[in-house]
């Protein structure tokens, strides 16, 4: 049976409206674009259910506009429908207190049922999604992503503590070095998942993940020069989403060069950082990678980039921060002094430098980076442009 009653529905996008119609008798209803979900009610106050058509707008916009619906003082429930949908638009739909997803094909009787499902009554303390997840990409190879990603993972598992929960993914499927670095097994066999990703759920990434020094989850796969040919993307995607579900903070090691899922991985990201040497060629690459990164992801996360191995002196061959920024035609979110001796002595005992060399400048450094986001976590493309 359909949905009979007199509430108030928004629909985003005029494919739905039909079966919408057709589903819930007697409702009120309000049909728009991806704009209506500011909060700018044409009911004048919020309504009792969204319906968003995946096709309603280009995916980077919905995103952005979800996650504006999010931030609502009392965000009302929400189903998105659509076919193959997106990953960073399943993960913003993730953070509303009650949402549903419907793949197509399917009927006004199954929207009725989720609509049903979600507007029942319910005995529970709401779910809020408070996962986060961090990309680390290097700007050149040998930048210092892998370090860094891993540095980050510590700090945020010694933050968190018995609380909650943190992961490193290292996504360089090919060649990754964070396992080696880290003296941990690399345990994440994505080819047993290729044909079936829905099957991937906690408990087998429970059984990819293998334990690091240093407090976090790692999410590694044995070196394959054929993984990245023989990984579709809608593994990746899915093992992402499992793992922004399982832990409160998920770190991802992202390879430089672009694959399939690049941009679906960065868009569906919190914070994205590039990390850069302070050498020209290394800053030059920087800036490019940063504006590219800009322009491709739209509504996703703004690039921050953090300069590694900074100079402890104040004369020498390398240029300064201000000369950095000065080629880099920006502010650099963070840096990294350069400490050869604790980084090679982490990198062959096995761990992180906090665990081996914990006074290093580098984990200060660390220390104030995570501060840092965690205090000032990046606005993301539409709402920085909306803000200004």
């Amino acid at each position: 049976m359909t949905l009979s009653f007199a509430r108030r529905i928004l629909v985003v996008g005029p494919g739905l409206e039909s079966l919408a119609r057709e589903a819930f008798v007697g409702a009120q209803f309000d049909v728009g674009g991806a704009e209506r979900l500011q909060s700018r009610w044409t009911f004048g106050e919020t309504p009792d259910l969204v319906l968003i058509d995946a096709a309603a707008a280009d995916p980077l916009e919905l995103t952005a506009a979800i996650g504006a619906l999010s931030r609502a003082a009392t965000p009302p429930p929400a189903i998105l429908a659509g076919d193959a949908l997106p990953a960073a638009l399943v993960r913003a739909l993730m953070k509303l207190p009650h949402s549903d997803v419907l793949e197509a094909p399917f009927s006004a009787q199954d929207l009725a049922d989720a609509a049903r499902a979600l507007l029942a009554p319910k005995d529970v303390v709401p779910h809020v999604s408070t996962s986060h997840c961090w990309a680390v990409m290097g700007a050149v190879g040998g930048a210092g992503a892998t370090m860094l990603a891993i540095e980050m993972a510590c700090a945020l598992a010694e933050r968190k503590g018995s609380q909650g929960r943190v992961c490193l993914v290292d996504l360089n499927l090919a060649d990754g070095a964070a396992a080696a670095y880290l003296g941990a097994p690399s345990n994440m066999l994505l080819s047993r998942a290729a044909q079936s990703p829905e099957r991937i759920d906690a408990a087998m990434l429970e059984a990819f993940a293998s334990t690091a020094p240093g407090g976090f989850d790692l999410l590694s796969g044995p070196r394959d020069p054929r993984a990245f040919a023989n990984t579709p993307s809608e593994v990746i995607i899915r093992m992402l989403d499992v793992a922004c579900q399982v832990y409160d903070f998920v770190v991802v090691d992202a390879p430089r060069h672009r694959h399939p899922w690049t941009l679906d991985v960065l868009s569906g990201s919190d914070e994205l950082l590039v990390v850069s040497e302070l050498t020209v060629p290394a800053l030059l690459a920087a800036r490019s990678l940063a504006g590219e990164l800009e322009q491709d992801l739209g509504a996703g996360p703004p690039p921050r980039i953090v300069l590694n191995r900074l100079a402890k002196r104040v004369f020498g061959p390398a240029p300064s921060m201000g000369e950095a920024e000065k080629a880099l035609g920006r502010k650099c979110d963070g840096g990294v002094t350069s400490d050869w001796e604790a980084a090679a002595a982490s990198a062959n005992l096995g761990g992180p430098i906090r665990q081996h060399r914990p006074k290093s400048r580098i984990v200060k450094d660390v220390e104030e980076l995570v501060d840092r986001l965690l205090a000032q976590p990046s606005v993301r493309g539409a709402d920085s442009q909306a803000a200004a």
